[in-house]
């Protein structure tokens, strides 16, 4: 604990026992002694104050302190003992409450360093012995064992290695690294133990620079200037200059002292740091842990919203995306043969497969004699069968792709997937592919920020262009930056600091060094990274994105109330200062006054415990949200046929093609342009009757707008489409805009289900 912390704590140790014993004398009818209890309860407060204010004043700064040091001085000179002791308590807590509040914003990077790695096990010819990191030279051989931090930057000596690197980079998905490939410093062994070969010592690897750019960004960001200052900017000369009207109109000092008692700060002191404070706890029930007063008023002020993508608007791992299956062949057979195999497997993939056919209730069957080349796939007999899954090298090295095994790898390029091929006796029979997912609440979280007046929105990934740009598109996002390294997204958090106030919200190491550059850095810490938690100024206990948004709520609540608190402060002791002017008010019932002014408004200030999310207003009934929901389903039935007559049009002849266009137009047209139809006429009106603002509508309509520009298109190429002319350029645009009617219409329901559990009767708290 610094030493000034221990000076606060134990001046308002004093204050409060200078105030205790004096009430305590009092009430045995000593007033003598009370009144010197008081006076030395209030003067260590008083001498503390005035070394701050020279510090301060010496460094550029004059606030509130100043106030409050003429306030105290004042009633000591008016023989007002008891009222000095009341302010120095005041003072002295105010201060108490905001160290406790930002304590947690001064802990250290242990966690970061912890995780990194101090031993490595080095190659001396055909022994392993462990040495410490900063030992290690360029060229040198390590042994990276499975689940161990890669120590330093290197090469894979092996044949391959599976590493993890979403910590590092921000990818989800364990990447393949064959013999050669650069392993940054910071991933995770996600597989077996492979040889890597140095390129960087440990003070210059990937990971030691993240631990620098978090400990300059830190020490580099400006000290935050407190809200009661700036008004205190105004309200100093306002008192010094009635003080010295009222000597001048009445020729009498203690005219003076009575404005300067009037004019005690408490409304600045106290109405700030307890409206936040109180915000603070607020956001503590909701699961949103803010690192004290400081961190909330610059949350309220925000303008701008960088998110990273991996673990913050994703899941940030993998799920079954879609089976392709070969001509004729049945996708829960692919499904259930792969997740058999992969039962025995120790890839972070595996899991993923076989949840997936669980999830199906298909019977899973235990593999024999299993062998796994890591890096490319595993092989065993399942009832009597040969089965191998794995890359489509590892299958058939040497034979030539087949179309659908063609249009299988194209979709997973489309889709930035990972592809999963099963094989059986040799043939090919289909193929998994596997991606990220976007979070459940991601759209509710991205609707709130709008609410709550986010005029900006951008998300900053290291993953690839084509994934990071289809979910900007899903979420209307305002810009994408992908393939972003760690100083990349520290670049881009400061280009747009130059802007506006600017938030950074992350879950991951990757994320550390932006989010403790930004003016407030938000980490999703229920299972991210302690790295990023310690760098962040607010931490989502909880593992949901749209705490975000209220998180934002709170604070701009928290910040209208201490406004409203130093303003009502203010101006009424403006007033009580102008009846001291006049010679209305004496010192000691000016004293009196301004307690009243003071408990007033620091009661006002406890409004920020209220929740901010009440539950009042108007939802739509259980029976309604359950209605729309069966609607829905039926609506993916329809929306699976399409899915099917787009995989078929890859290889049918001309009059097959036209007749399964002919089909998925009737679905449109039966199905989903009367779906979004209802939906306008009948079902959004209700809607905007409950919901608090209408931007989200306002999304919906613009994605209806969308869904039947794109139904009317297909239409068209229905009407112009003579089955003697159809050629593979019209089938090709046909099955563009059916796959766009098809993905478009899946990710408007799921934001559609998004607020319709939003306006539920039994919407979570």
């Amino acid at each position: 604990m610094s030493f000034e912390r221990v000076l606060r704590w134990a001046l308002v140790a004093i204050a409060i026992a200078g105030l205790v014993a004096g009430i305590l004398a009092r009430a045995v009818g000593r007033p003598d002694l009370a009144d010197l209890a008081w006076e030395l309860g209030t003067a260590p407060v008083i001498g503390g104050l005035a070394v701050s204010i020279v510090r301060d004043f010496l460094s550029g700064r004059l606030g509130v302190d100043a106030v409050a040091l003429l306030s105290m001085s004042a009633a000591l000179a008016l023989g007002q003992p008891l009222a000095g002791a009341v302010v120095a308590l005041m003072y002295s807590g105010g201060n108490v409450l905001e160290d406790i509040a930002v304590a947690r914003a001064e802990r250290d990077l242990r966690s970061l360093v912890d995780r990194a790695p101090r031993q490595a096990h080095r190659k001396s010819g055909e022994r392993i012995e462990e040495v410490a990191v900063d030992a290690i030279s360029v060229g040198e051989e390590l042994l990276v064992r499975a689940g161990e931090i890669v120590p330093v930057d290197g090469i894979v000596g092996s044949a391959s290695a599976t590493i993890d690197e979403s910590a590092v980079t921000g990818e989800p998905i364990p990447v393949e690294k064959a013999r050669g490939s650069a392993v940054l410093s910071g991933s995770l062994n996600a597989g077996e133990t492979f040889e890597l070969t140095v390129t960087a010592p440990a003070g210059e690897s990937t990971y030691a620079g993240i631990v620098r750019m978090v400990t300059a960004a830190q020490t580099a960001k400006a000290p935050f200037v407190r809200l009661a200052d700036r008004y205190a900017l105004i309200l100093l000369p306002v008192t010094l200059v009635i003080a010295f009207v009222a000597w001048r109109i009445s020729g009498d000092l203690t005219r003076s002292l009575a404005v300067l008692v009037a004019a005690t700060p408490c409304p600045l002191i106290l109405a700030a740091p307890v409206a936040f404070i109180a915000g603070v706890a607020q956001a503590a029930r909701r699961g949103i842990l803010a690192k004290g007063s400081g961190a909330l008023e610059a949350l309220a002020r925000a303008h701008t919203v960088l998110f990273d993508k991996t673990g913050t608007l994703t899941v940030g791992g993998a799920r079954l995306l879609s089976i392709e299956v070969a001509p004729g062949g049945d996708p829960d057979e692919v499904l259930r043969l792969g997740a058999s195999l992969e039962q025995a497997s120790h890839h972070v993939l595996a899991k993923t497969v076989v949840a997936a056919a669980l999830d199906r209730r298909l019977e899973l069957k235990a593999p024999e004699q299993v062998k796994e080349a890591m890096g490319s796939g595993l092989s065993g007999r399942i009832d009597g069968h040969q089965v191998t899954a794995g890359s489509r090298q590892m299958l058939s090295s040497n034979a030539e792709l087949l179309p659908w095994e063609l249009r299988a790898i194209r979709r997973a390029s489309w889709r930035s997937a990972l592809i999963v091929f099963v094989a059986v006796d040799g043939r090919t029979i289909g193929a998994l592919l596997l991606a990220d997912e976007l979070r459940a609440d991601t759209p509710r979280a991205i609707r709130l920020l709008r609410d709550a007046g986010i005029a900006r929105m951008v998300m900053v990934t290291g993953d690839r262009a084509a994934a990071a740009q289809a979910i900007g598109a899903a979420l209307d996002l305002d810009a994408v930056l992908a393939d972003r390294v760690p100083s990349d997204k520290v670049e881009a958090v400061r280009a747009e600091q130059r802007l506006h106030p600017t938030i950074m919200v992350g879950d991951g190491i990757n994320d550390a060094p932006a989010l403790a550059v930004a003016d407030i850095g938000v980490a999703l810490g229920a299972r991210g990274a302690s790295a990023s938690s310690e760098a962040a100024d607010v931490v989502i206990l909880a593992d949901r994105l749209d705490r975000v948004g209220e998180a934002i709520i709170i604070a701009q609540r928290a910040r209208r109330i201490a406004l409203q608190s130093i303003v009502v402060g203010m101006g009424l002791s403006l007033v009580a200062m102008i009846a001291a002017t006049l010679g209305w008010l004496a010192p000691v019932p000016a004293a009196i006054v301004q307690e009243v002014i003071d408990v007033a408004v620091i009661l006002n200030a406890l409004r920020a415990l209220t929740p901010a999310f009440g539950a009042g207003g108007r939802r739509i009934t259980p029976e309604q949200g359950l209605t729309l929901h069966h609607d829905h389903q039926t609506l993916f039935r329809d929306l699976d046929r399409l899915r099917k007559i787009v995989d078929a049009l890859d290889d049918v002849p001309p009059e097959t093609a036209g007749t399964l266009i002919g089909e998925a137009q009737r679905v449109v047209q039966g199905s989903v342009v009367k779906h979004e139809r209802d939906d306008e006429d009948s079902v959004y009106p209700k809607l905007a009757e409950v919901l608090r603002e209408r931007h989200g509508l306002s999304a919906m309509s613009r994605a209806h707008r969308e869904i039947l520009h794109l139904a009317r298109l297909l239409s068209r190429i229905v009407e112009d489409m003579p089955s003697e002319k159809i050629d593979r350029y019209l089938v090709r645009d046909a099955q563009r805009v059916i796959e766009a009617i098809e993905t478009l219409v899946r990710m408007h329901t799921a934001q559609e289900e998004d607020i319709y559990e939003a306006v539920s009767a039994q919407a979570p708290a």
